[in-house]
Order: structure tokens, then sequence, then C-alpha cells
């Protein structure tokens, strides 16, 4: 089966757009790379659901989801587009779900629907979030799919929880995509948020090196065991960043300065695709064998579209 292959485009919050340009620029250069996917064959755009830069805090633009998820469905006819992932502390679920169903009508069905319990603690406190205990932030996460597929699918949800309380939410226009759509949970807890992607995911996104991906897969085996979910039903992601050069030395040279922030090259690349083309599809192909149909990657020089037309022409077809 031939491979789905999404790219997560530039926004700004890995400080890969350019600071020299005006933010009107930068949003045109977000709209360029986006076209550049849908002309090239790619499956998705993604965007990432943070407000403010990372690895480092700096006072540079970072275009928030779904605002910008909007207008790229506006400039766009073929590409899905979704947030990897979207955090769901930051938005009520039923708002969630109405911004969700509206974003499905207006790009006529193209929403890849990524949710995650959230993480980014520095962010939560900028913004004047409440960053929870890791466990209550996960079950909200169960709490939360619950609402947000049963407003999409009856468009009415009463729902009384231990996070969440909902009397006679509405949600009109119901989504294009049905029963819903799909919905990709990003995350790696092997106790608990593995547990929510078995009962409710259609998709389950994680990262890290090939043996890490395999653990994770077999407890999420393990927990579609105990509720009763067929495993086969889960459509398996991977997302990694991708570094591809003609030889070696220029793929690491375009990332040595993001892998610093990550315990240096040599650990950066266990975790990512850094190389040549038949490198790259090497280790990609190895997550393939693992039983992943969906890749979700990120190239810091997407907008340079160069990057994405070696891919293309030399990596895609052997996925």
């Amino acid at each position: 089966m031939e491979s789905k292959i999404g790219i997560i485009i530039p926004q700004g919050w890995r400080l890969d757009l350019p600071a020299t340009v005006s933010p009107r620029d930068q949003f045109l250069l977000i709209v360029k790379t986006a076209h550049a996917l849908e002309e090239l064959g790619f499956t998705s755009g993604w965007l990432y659901d943070h407000f403010h830069t990372y690895p480092l805090v700096k006072e540079e633009s970072v275009f928030e989801a779904w605002t910008t998820l909007t207008a790229l469905a506006m400039a766009t006819e073929r590409l899905r587009l979704g947030t990897i992932v979207t955090c769901n502390s930051y938005r009520n679920p039923a708002l969630l779900a109405k911004m969700a169903s509206v974003f499905d009508v207006l790009s006529n069905g193209r929403l890849e629907f990524g949710i995650g319990a959230g993480w980014y603690q520095q962010e939560y406190e900028g913004y004047g979030y409440r960053f929870d205990p890791n466990p209550d932030r996960i079950r909200m996460l169960g709490e939360a799919v619950q609402i947000v597929k049963e407003l999409w699918t009856s468009g009415r949800c009463e729902f009384e929880g231990k996070y969440y309380s909902l009397k006679g939410a509405l949600n009109f226009p119901l989504p294009v995509q049905k029963p819903h759509p799909p919905v990709l949970i990003g995350g790696g807890g092997e106790k608990l948020t593995l547990r929510v992607v078995a009962k409710y995911a259609d998709m389950f996104n994680t990262g890290g090196d090939l043996e890490t991906y395999r653990r994770k897969l077999q407890v999420l085996a393990n927990h579609c065991d105990k509720v009763g979910r067929n495993y086969e039903d889960i459509r398996k992601t991977y997302m990694a960043t991708v570094s591809l050069g003609r030889e070696q030395g220029e793929a690491e040279r375009k990332i040595g300065e993001l892998a610093s922030y990550f315990g240096g090259l040599e650990e950066f690349k266990k975790k990512h695709a850094v190389g040549t083309p038949d490198e790259v599809a090497r280790k990609l192909g190895e997550f393939k064998d693992l039983g992943v149909s969906y890749f979700i990657l990120y190239f810091r020089d997407a907008h340079q579209r160069r990057s994405l037309e070696l891919f293309r022409d030399e990596v895609m077809q052997r996925l």
C-alpha cells in the first residue's frame, strides 16, 4: 500500500520563517508552501498548535494554527489540512468541535483533526492556562474527544464528566466527512495516552527511534485488546524531521543548528531522517515495515521547495 505523506508547513514556531521580511510576506510564504505541497502531490499540510517560538523563546512571528489553516483552505483545492496537534487545553471542546465542523464545511471535507493533551508548560503559563498534572490533562483529552465526536455526529451533546459539563450544546453545520473527520491523537504515554488512543482515535501519531516506536505499537495493541478495539482499525502515523541533501554532509549542515538544541547531531539522527534520498528512504522504510502508512514530516526548508521536490522525486515512491 502506498503511504500517505503529509508535510508540516513552517509557520514560525520552530524559528523557521525569515525574520527579515514583514509578517504579511511571512504569511504569503506559508501560502506558497501550501501551494507547492498541492502541486507536488503530497497528501496533506499540517501546522503546530503553538503560540510562541521553540526551542528558544524569541519575539518572532508564530502564526496561530486554526486561523492560518482557514486561510490555507481558501487558497487550496485538494490538499488535506490538519493540526499536529491541537492542544486540548487551549480551547473548550465544544467550541473546538464547532470550529472543526465549520472548517470541514468551508474546506469541503479536507480536515485532518489532530489533537493531544498538551505539554508546553512555559506556553501554558505564558498565556494564562492552568497546567494540570499529566494524568488530568490526558483524562481531559479523553472526555474532550467524546464530546467532539458526539457534536460532530448528532449535532447535540449532553455531557457530565469530571472535567467538562455540557447542557444541550448544539453544533450545526455538521462536518462534511462522514461519520466525522478522522481523529488523530498524538502522544506516546504508555499507561494513559495510548489507552485514550485505543478507545477513540482513528489515527495514532508519535515520533522517536525505531525501537521506541515498535514498543509503543505493542503497548497500543495491548490497550486495544483490553478495551475491545480492533488494533488494525487505527492508522499508524509517524512524525519526524527530514533534512535531505544530495550528500550526507549537506543534509547535516542544513539541520545542525536545530539539532544542537536536542542533544547534538548524532542524537538527533536517531529520531529523525537526515541524509541522502537513499538514506532517508531506508530510515522511513523501517517504520513502514512496522505498519506506518502515513508519514507526517517536517522540512525546516520546506518554503524553499527544493527539498520537497527532491523528496517527491527520489523518496516518496519508495514508501
